[in-house]
């Protein structure tokens, strides 16, 4: 009878065991904590007045295709950690999450992803508020970070300078992302500019060139770029856009981090 006890007692406690360990190995906490991730990617897309039908679905299948081009997926899965987060903000007045942090591993993933992407509707909006934007991805995006990413990163791409008078700019906000270890690189979409077929040879995509700057993509140098290894990569028009982003993608995430950044979950 004593044996008989004995081994209910031990089958209860190694049961617990298990139960205990799949308990945490599937909590998100223990997610962040253990796995890491090369590039926590923020796309954030100018959805104001100035975006029509055309343009909109321009930006949205020129990200899908950057997710499903083999160099963005090459760079994807070559990673140290073989894996990155992917999140996107639609911004005008104010900002809205498109794309929750979703992981991607492999091709399939990426070309899943790119599907959602393709499907996400228009929220619309007036103005280009893009210090509302910085500030809620510092705030609300950027610490709900699922995982440890060796660097954290912010692509933003607009056709316009911030035009809402906010109670602080977008330089400011920049200023403090940047402090807490982020970087923000820029994706200006220059109108009035050659179109995609130009786009290898136009001043704007040439680093060389002597030619003055689009006064946009100066902007975006003087008020969004910032942090480790940051840079502005502006597109020559919306049909240009495509390609810009996806020659961005490539940069983000292959580049080469200074430091881990550590996201918690709260």
């Amino acid at each position: 009878m004593q044996a008989f006890r004995f081994l209910r007692f031990r089958s209860i406690q190694v049961a617990s065991i298990l139960l205990t360990a799949i308990l945490v190995h599937f909590s998100p906490l223990a997610w962040a904590q253990d796995v890491q991730v090369d590039t926590a990617l923020v796309v954030s897309v100018d959805v104001s007045n100035s975006v029509d039908a055309e343009r909109y679905k321009l930006q949205l299948e020129g990200i899908a295709a950057a997710l499903e081009d083999p160099s963005v997926v090459d760079a994807i899965v070559n990673g140290p950690n073989g894996g990155i987060l992917f999140s996107m903000v639609m911004w005008a007045d104010k900002p809205s999450i498109a794309l929750p942090w979703t992981k991607i591993t492999n091709k399939d993933e990426a070309k899943a992803l790119a599907q959602r992407v393709r499907k996400i509707q228009n929220p619309g909006g007036e103005f280009t508020c893009m210090s509302r934007m910085l500030r809620s991805i510092n705030d609300k995006i950027v610490p709900q970070i699922p995982a440890k990413a060796l660097r954290v990163v912010i692509d933003v791409s607009g056709d316009g300078a911030d035009n809402c008078n906010a109670d602080e700019s977008a330089a400011t906000v920049r200023d403090e992302l940047v402090a807490n270890g982020v970087t923000v690189n820029g994706l200006p979409i220059l109108l009035g500019t050659p179109d995609a077929a130009d786009a290898a040879t136009s001043p704007a995509t040439d680093p060389s060139s002597t030619e003055p700057k689009h006064p946009l993509e100066t902007w975006y140098r003087d008020n969004v770029m910032g942090g480790s290894g940051s840079f502005v990569l502006p597109a020559n028009g919306y049909g240009d856009f495509g390609r810009a982003i996806r020659q961005k993608f490539v940069i983000e995430i292959s580049a080469r981090p200074t430091a881990p950044q550590h996201a918690a979950i709260d």
